[in-house]
């Protein structure tokens, strides 16, 4: 039973010369993939010999460079394919609620915009008059400005124009009355790694939104906690603001995402 647990251990150090293949930039040679292992260029090779008839590694004839092969590739893709962010999402916000004790809203970009999908209440309920299926303005809320900084200009365009429009319409200003006013402020939610409105959305409330990407760097869904501003810490590098973005990478990171 003891052997069982400890598990193969030559399965093991042979993963690790996958791992190094996988951190690299490109096909490596022989002597690099065993360092990246911390092995001998022969243990190495013995390895690499049995992942190349496996089809986990290929190595290029002309060159002799090592790189992952068509099985690793397919094996990546078959681990995405059943990648799920917000149920991914959903199964860590208990914990992360537990953190920072406010309520938490899950939001993917929908046919009318950023629309909510998933809501838990913290004991410090707020009033906030929102449900499941609610789109969320892209300029006046956390959520909106979040997914109108990282999407593609072209897919928010419109909506942006006919809020600016509408924000005139109304004399709002709490919030960008031109364009350039409205991509400073976009641009200062993708520098900060979060959007954050204060009493704009909706009276004496503060709500933070942080992106999640997927594994092609696309926005995949907005991680966003709101409470009242007697209450949530509202200040950038907070007690609500620091836990909300590493949560957010995490569940990135987890999806695939490799950037910063």
């Amino acid at each position: 039973m003891d052997k069982e647990r400890a598990g193969i251990q030559s399965v093991e150090v042979g993963f690790s010369l996958l791992e190094g293949l996988t951190r690299a930039r490109g096909p490596l040679m022989l002597k690099d993939v065993a360092a990246s292992a911390d092995m001998s260029a022969a243990k190495a090779h013995r390895y690499l010999v049995s992942f190349q008839r496996m089809g986990l590694v290929t190595q290029d004839s002309r060159t002799a460079r090592y790189d992952l092969g068509p099985a690793a590739l397919r094996l990546g893709l078959a681990a995405l394919s059943r990648l799920d962010a917000v149920r991914l999402a959903r199964e860590r916000l208990p914990q992360l609620m537990d953190e920072i004790g406010h309520t938490l809203a899950l939001a993917v970009w929908g046919n009318h915009g950023p629309t909510i999908v998933h809501w838990e209440e913290s004991a410090q309920a707020v009033t906030a008059n929102l449900r499941l299926g609610d789109v969320m303005p892209l300029l006046a809320s956390a959520t909106g400005r979040c997914f109108a900084a990282h999407l593609a200009p072209e897919v928010v365009a419109p909506l942006l124009q006919a809020e600016l429009a509408q924000a005139e319409k109304l004399h709002r200003s709490d919030l960008p009355a031109t364009l350039a006013a409205a991509q400073a402020l976009l641009q200062e939610v993708r520098e900060r790694g979060a959007a954050r409105v204060v009493d704009t959305l909706l009276p004496g409330i503060v709500a933070f939104c942080a992106p999640v990407f997927d594994a092609d760097g696309h926005l995949a869904l907005g991680i966003t906690t709101l409470g009242s501003v007697a209450t949530l810490d509202a200040a950038w590098g907070g007690t609500i603001d620091t836990p909300l973005r590493a949560a957010a990478a995490h569940l990135s990171h987890d999806l695939g995402f490799g950037g910063a």
